[in-house]
């Protein structure tokens, strides 16, 4: 309890630092370095991927992601990147003398590319006028959701949602976790009308909490899923027992690209 007390008085502060005073720039490298250390926590930490080349490279390519997204480079850019990269990976795959599965090298594309370009998705909300507003979105219904579904799950869960995946998960807590997670974008309205005077529209914050609850909770299932089959608790221990970047980031990763869709074709606020 006290190590979980001490990350929250520690990382919820410095996360809305990042989120809200930091530039764009400051959030990109903030981004790339917990990609890097995700691509660590899939591959090594499940023993899945231990090939130093895999390995590095990957982690190297996972870091890099924010910085294309950031910096609007073009396709051509990113073809030539990842020609690059599968160029290494098979070069070090016909160097082991096929101890190189298929399976590692799908996996280091998965953990090196896939996963940081979808966590990299925040800082295309940080192209939008008056960004901050937006940066905070998948983290409000993705964090909210999570906490009441805790909440909801300790009190009244009873029917188990995915116990193979996740015995501790239940129907009762996934609907709280929807619940609450708009609960927390209507407070959010709220707020930046009272303080801010922003106007909110209300009907697309509460579908956006609860679009973003379900895919919070699809992420969450998500890693739980990888995790199961390399019979892994916890990704890592970054956060003491709140474990690592994959346990902490992972409902995000999924939410903050629902966020970019919405917030590109619906009004959220008027400034």
């Amino acid at each position: 309890m006290a190590s979980r007390l001490l990350v929250a008085l520690i990382g919820i502060p410095l996360l809305l630092g990042v989120l809200i005073f930091s530039p764009p720039i400051g959030l990109a490298v903030a981004i790339g370095v917990l990609s890097a250390i995700g691509v660590y926590e899939l591959l090594w930490q499940t023993g899945y991927v231990k090939h130093f080349v895999l390995l590095s490279v990957s982690a190297l390519v996972g870091a890099a992601v924010p910085f294309w997204v950031y910096f609007n480079c073009n396709i051509i850019a990113a073809v030539a990147v990842m020609l690059l990269y599968l160029i290494v990976l098979f070069s070090a795959a016909f160097a082991s003398h096929e101890t190189v599965t298929l399976g590692e090298i799908g996996a280091s594309v998965f953990a090196g590319v896939v996963i940081p370009a979808l966590f990299s998705t925040i800082l295309l909300l940080a192209d939008l006028d008056h960004y901050r507003c937006f940066t905070l979105l998948p983290f409000i219904a993705a964090f909210g959701s999570d906490s009441a579904a805790l909440f909801f799950g300790m009190t009244l869960g009873k029917h188990k949602l995915a116990p193979v995946l996740s015995p501790h998960k239940t129907v009762e807590g996934a609907i709280g976790g929807v619940v609450g997670a708009m609960l927390f974008c209507a407070v959010y309205g709220v707020l930046l009308r009272v303080f801010f005077q922003i106007s909110t529209n209300y009907a697309v914050l509460l579908a956006f909490g609860l679009l973003g609850s379900v895919v919070s909770q699809f992420g969450d299932l998500t890693f739980s899923y990888i995790k199961r089959q390399f019979a892994l608790k916890d990704y890592g221990h970054l956060f003491l027992n709140h474990g690592g970047v994959l346990d902490r980031f992972d409902s995000v990763i999924f939410c903050a690209p629902l966020a970019v869709v919405m917030a590109y074709t619906l009004t959220f606020f008027r400034f």
